[in-house]
């Protein structure tokens, strides 16, 4: 492909994998692309490496040639942007784009949910943080970047679950199917469970949580105390943005659908469906339509490179 007008990309990097898409200066989808986790807490040359790894894929189902790279204004929504230093690395990396945005991937989401306008979200995935958007004005609560404390998240969900198997276990505390099925993942051994606590991410307390919620919905007291628990959490998250003035709410993430089922009537009539995903969100970056962004941008550039 040979192009002569404005490319524009998009990147949403979370902490299970990235994702790009390419634009043209007409809003056309020219292609897309994914790869592994780009996210700081592994590391900024790692993050960076899957964006990379992701914009390839994107710009070779686009038939885009390396040197168009020099066309194409990036908009790059990364997991724990708001780590230490980490900002300061982002702005010492060489690139070949015409030019680089970062902003926090929630924000990302928040931007692509409602097209840029004034609300909120609260991802509910492996992590939980609520975003939202008033005024220009960007309003952030939880997400510390340890998923494993974010009460509602996925991660959160397994670690319950876990630790109450654990409890079962020892007969310190009672048991139902959804723990049995747990420690049945252990060969029934709560020593086998601990030693794999030991080396297990937010990811891997996070690839419990659909069985929580199976075993929830089918009546398990302990899944559904669980569950209750983590839809409270969502739904205070929700809340904190109505009592700032933030109307326009949208629950997104790989747990979104399954948890709104869990929150009162009132919450759920007051969700409104995501417009567009995390992605559109970075492309607004990248076209520069959002003022939020804006107000952020000298912080946020990173180097350029000649292209080669």
């Amino acid at each position: 492909m040979v192009t002569k007008g404005a490319l524009y990309l998009g990147i949403d990097g979370g902490g299970s994998r990235c994702r790009a898409r390419i634009e043209d200066e007409y809003g056309a989808a020219l292609g897309e692309g994914s790869s592994g986790p780009a996210t700081t807490r592994l590391g900024i040359d790692q993050a960076w490496r899957s964006i990379l790894q992701a914009c390839a894929a994107a710009a070779e189902q686009a038939g885009i040639a390396r040197e168009d790279f020099a066309l194409m204004h990036a908009g790059i929504g990364l997991a724990g942007l708001g780590r230490r230093g980490a900002q300061a690395a982002l702005k010492e990396i060489a690139h070949p784009f015409a030019s680089v945005r970062f902003i926090g991937d929630g924000l990302t989401a928040c931007l692509g949910a409602h097209g840029g306008a004034d609300g909120a979200i609260v991802v509910a995935g492996t992590g939980s943080i609520g975003v939202g958007l008033i005024g220009g004005r960007e309003l952030r609560f939880g997400g510390y970047g340890f998923p494993i404390s974010d009460e509602g998240s996925g991660a959160d969900i397994g670690l319950q679950a876990i630790k109450l198997a654990l409890c079962a276990a020892d007969a310190r505390g009672e048991t139902s199917p959804l723990l049995e099925e747990l420690l049945g993942a252990f060969d029934h051994d709560p020593l086998q469970a601990v030693a794999w606590s030991e080396q297990a991410t937010a990811t891997d307390y996070a690839a419990f949580a659909p069985m929580v919620l199976r075993h929830a919905t089918a009546g398990d007291p302990i899944g559904r105390r669980i569950v209750e628990r983590a839809a409270d959490a969502i739904g205070d998250l929700l809340d904190v943005f109505l009592r700032h003035g933030i109307e326009r709410l949208s629950l997104v993430g790989g747990l979104s659908g399954p948890i709104a089922a869990w929150l009162t009537s009132d919450l759920r009539g007051r969700l409104t469906p995501p417009d567009g995903d995390a992605i559109a969100g970075a492309l607004l970056v990248a076209r520069r339509r959002v003022a939020v962004v804006e107000a952020a941008a000298e912080r946020e550039r990173v180097a350029k490179v000649p292209n080669q």
